[in-house]
């Protein structure tokens, strides 16, 4: 068994866009819009702010009420497509129920969506086209695999849930490297027998899942689900005290999906499109 060890991939990582960041002459600026006071999204967009000044981006965050309506929210989010010094956009979610999160997202301009949600870099993605930017996280899992020199081309992949952020992408991510996958999510039938026989199991549906009866001793596990247990521990999906000496790889939590999340944002970042 071997941990797939996020830190130090996403230590590597970074460090190669710092020395690229170094290298530019107009320096990246990273505008995040936060709205509302959710505490778990004011420490996202601080940890965001103060990854990207590590490497030299210019990081700033535009703070809203929870009352805004959605035209100013999205009048603003024009203003900063017109910016030619903003060269890229995030804005956090969630956000309040008033606001429609899909508009938000198709107002930003493709060649500044670092989060890579827009139906533009989404389209790319599913026909087999480069995107301006790959979403985040399940880019940062492709590079935590490809560190550790595991097999992709050929593999049987599992990925279990169907979000737009990470299970949907994820799946069209694998299918792009020549991956054979099967997308599960929580109407699926024999779940253990699917997972039983993958080669790489992703698992990001925010609760425990992935027991020891369920993988067998090639597997290559990435846990995405990150919660607080009933004794306030962080934990992922994965039962990862029983199921880590079974397996042939296991990404922890923490220290593992978030901080290759993080990298592949700042790396994201550090692309400028004219």
């Amino acid at each position: 068994m071997m941990i797939l060890d996020g830190k130090n991939v996403a230590s590597k990582i970074l460090t190669m866009v710092k020395n690229k960041v170094d290298s530019l002459d107009i320096k990246p600026h990273l505008v995040v819009i936060l709205v509302g006071n959710n505490s778990a999204s004011k420490i996202y967009v601080n940890n965001k702010k103060l990854a990207a000044e590590k490497i030299g981006i210019r990081s700033s965050i535009i703070e809203f009420p929870d009352t805004i309506s959605e035209e100013t929210l999205l009048d603003k989010i024009i203003e900063l497509n017109n910016n030619p010094e903003v060269t890229g956009i995030l804005v956090q979610l969630p956000l309040p129920k008033h606001i429609d999160k899909n508009k938000v997202v198709m107002t930003i301009s493709p060649k500044k969506d670092v989060d890579g949600f827009t139906p533009e870099n989404v389209g790319k993605l599913v026909i087999g086209l480069k995107p301006y930017f790959y979403p985040a996280t399940p880019q940062g899992i492709l590079m935590l695999l490809d560190e550790y020199c595991i097999p992709i081309k050929g593999a049987d992949v599992v990925v279990i849930g169907r979000s737009n952020i990470v299970g949907k992408p994820m799946a069209q991510m694998f299918l792009n490297r020549d991956a054979t996958v099967t997308l599960c999510h929580s109407y699926t039938k024999n779940l253990d027998e699917k997972i039983k026989t993958a080669d790489i199991i992703v698992s990001a549906v925010g609760k425990k899942i992935v027991r020891c009866k369920m993988v067998n001793k090639n597997s290559v596990i990435i846990d995405v689900g990150i919660y607080k247990d009933v004794n306030g521990k962080l934990t992922g999906d994965v039962d990862f005290n029983i199921v880590e000496p079974t397996v042939k790889y296991i990404s922890p939590v923490p220290g593992g999906v978030g901080p290759m999340t993080i990298a592949s944002l700042m790396y994201n970042a550090s692309i400028i499109y004219s």
